[in-house]
């Protein structure tokens, strides 16, 4: 799947954050079959409360965990808050999400209007502004906010694009251009890291296919080796990219429904 890059995606997307948080681990259920990648918060006799790479906070009962975790809670402390009312011997819920489900990447959702978009970033914990709040009409939105966190060692880059109305239509994270040297190790290292990234917020993709080669890439083109169907409609694109100052790697949110489609080498 090829797809041409915008002029303006010089410099250029989740994410986001570094990989998974130091103290992050993958939470399973009862019988292995699922699981959350997510940073313990507390817990007490009957719940687990934990945090997403991306600030989401969700509540597991004890009894649908995994006995691998059980082990693992009994050798940190309970919160000494009292368990919610009413739950004597069973908890409410095996997964309660306290954000947004409809978001693409940290609060943001398609169909957000340009203030909108500010304001959510402006709130958020896990964006940055690269440029003075003042000089933000000069510059404009794209390429001026950045992942607080690193991602496989690299910060990335928030695009956006705008329908007729006005609506965010697409949104973009990439990193800054790489040399070429950097294409097959801390290029790569953040495509992997997004993909865990990807699965964590996403699910599986639809289109799995391998790393491209530095060299079938042509300048100001990109190759995508996976594809999200968002649960809020549209797609999500994870590949690399070239422009003429060098490598990079981008996710596209798009409220496009883009259909899976093998790389021709």
């Amino acid at each position: 799947m090829q797809m041409r890059l915008p002029t303006l995606l010089l410099l250029f997307f989740f994410v986001f954050l570094s990989s998974m948080h130091a103290e992050s681990r993958k939470w399973r259920s009862k019988d292995g079959t699922k699981f959350i990648v997510a940073e313990l918060v507390k817990h007490d006799s009957l719940t687990v409360t934990v945090k997403r790479v991306d600030g989401k906070i969700f509540t597991l009962g004890k009894n649908d965990l995994h006995s691998d975790d059980v082990d693992f809670l009994k050798k940190i402390p309970m919160s000494t808050s009292p368990p919610p009312a009413g739950n004597s011997s069973t908890p409410r819920a095996t997964s309660r999400p306290v954000a947004d489900d409809q978001a693409v990447f940290d609060t943001l959702k398609l169909g957000d209007s340009r203030q909108t978009v500010v304001a959510k970033i402006k709130a958020s914990k896990l964006l940055e502004l690269t440029v003075d709040e003042m000089y933000l009409g000069r510059f404009g939105l794209n390429g001026s906010y950045r992942t607080k966190q690193t991602i496989g060692g690299l910060k990335c880059l928030l695009y956006f694009a705008w329908d007729e109305s006005g609506r965010l239509q697409e949104l973009s994270l990439q990193t800054q251009p790489q040399a070429q040297s950097a294409y097959q190790s801390l290029l790569k290292d953040t495509w992997k890291e997004l993909i865990q990234l990807m699965t964590t917020l996403h699910g599986k993709s639809l289109q799995d296919a391998p790393y491209p080669n530095a060299s079938d890439l042509p300048i100001d083109a990109s190759l995508s080796t996976h594809l999200w169907r968002l649960s809020s409609g549209g797609s999500a694109l994870l590949g690399t990219s070239r422009a003429a100052e060098g490598y990079m790697v981008s996710i596209r949110f798009t409220s496009e429904n883009i259909e899976p489609n093998k790389i021709t080498p």
